[in-house]
């Protein structure tokens, strides 16, 4: 599925081909802090089919918990991080983040990984008053 999206500054802006039943939520303690809360949505870009169409993006090379090296793209303006892949991508999947995407309504996620470093409370947030 062909999508669009972009940072919080609308600095970026990109195209990518989607795996639309790929969206994961992760709760590794790397995505908690990166994202700067509970846990980070992904969904899946297949191929490398990622255009960006505007902007310029920075990049900052983590090593998991796993081991793995993975390379991660922000905003060089305003600091939205956009996608994070395998350092090797050798499949052409990478994790591009939900909420940068425009048609992020249309998605819901399939599965959750990296559920042992979960914060207690985001498995039932309903009894959370809502304004």
């Amino acid at each position: 599925m062909k999508i669009t999206g972009g940072c919080f500054c609308s600095s970026v802006r990109y195209e990518a081909e989607v795996d639309k039943d790929s969206v994961i939520i992760c709760h590794c303690t790397d995505c908690q802090i990166n994202s700067g809360t509970a846990y980070g949505v992904v969904i899946n870009v297949i191929n490398n089919n990622f255009n960006l169409i505007s902007g310029k993006l920075s990049y900052f090379q983590k090593i998991a918990d796993s081991g793995a090296r993975r390379d991660l793209a922000f905003c060089a303006k305003c600091g939205t991080r956009i996608f994070a892949k395998p350092a090797s991508n050798l499949n052409g999947r990478f994790g591009l983040r939900l909420g940068t995407v425009d048609e992020r309504s249309n998605f819901k996620p399939k599965g959750q990984v990296w559920s042992d470093s979960a914060l207690s409370w985001v498995s039932d947030i309903s009894s959370i008053p809502k304004i």
